[in-house]
This record gives C-alpha cells, sequence and structure tokens, in this order.
C-alpha cells in the first residue's frame, strides 16, 4: 500500500499527459535524487527509501508513492510539494 497516494484530473492528449508527468518526474529526480524509468504509460522511480509509480489513465494521472521508515516523517511537505507540481502540469493545456 502507498503512503501518499495523489489522483490528478486531466484533459490532455496522451502525449500532452505523457510530457506532463515527464515534467514531474524530472522535479521529483532533481528533488530527490531518483532514477526513473517508463515501462508503458507508467513511470517508475526509485532510490533509497521512496519508490513509487506515476501511472497515465486516459483522463487521470495516478502517483502511488512508498516510503522507507526514515522518509515517513517528511511524507506531508513531499505530498503538498508533488501534489501541487501535479496540479500545475496537469492542469497545463
Amino acid at each position: 500500500m502507498a503512503d501518499i497516494s495523489i489522483r490528478q484530473q486531466h484533459s490532455l492528449s496522451h502525449q500532452g499527459a505523457k510530457a506532463a508527468a515527464q515534467e514531474v518526474a524530472e522535479q521529483m529526480a532533481r528533488d530527490f535524487d531518483m532514477a526513473l524509468q517508463w515501462n508503458g504509460n507508467v513511470l517508475l522511480f526509485e532510490r533509497a527509501g521512496v519508490s513509487g509509480a506515476l501511472t497515465l489513465l486516459e483522463r487521470e494521472a495516478l502517483l502511488e508513492i512508498k516510503l522507507g521508515f526514515l522518509m515517513k516523517a517528511f511524507a506531508a511537505k513531499i505530498e503538498e510539494k508533488v501534489a501541487a507540481k501535479m496540479a500545475r502540469v496537469f492542469a497545463a493545456a
């Protein structure tokens, strides 16, 4: 079960949604030093203490993040920052 789960509605084309997901992922990679890998419509990311997936659906992006024990203390801050970024980039049409 994910420690952080964010659903973001969007009205972007598949290509636009993938570009938005990539932007969110690149920000997360910079902020949290993560490795990224696309597997179809799912962007997988991982680093010590954090892993998860950003899944692109037709009109929704679903982000699920699992946090290691030490990272759980930062869950609220991580969720706030990532949710705000997702809202910005997926709202851009």
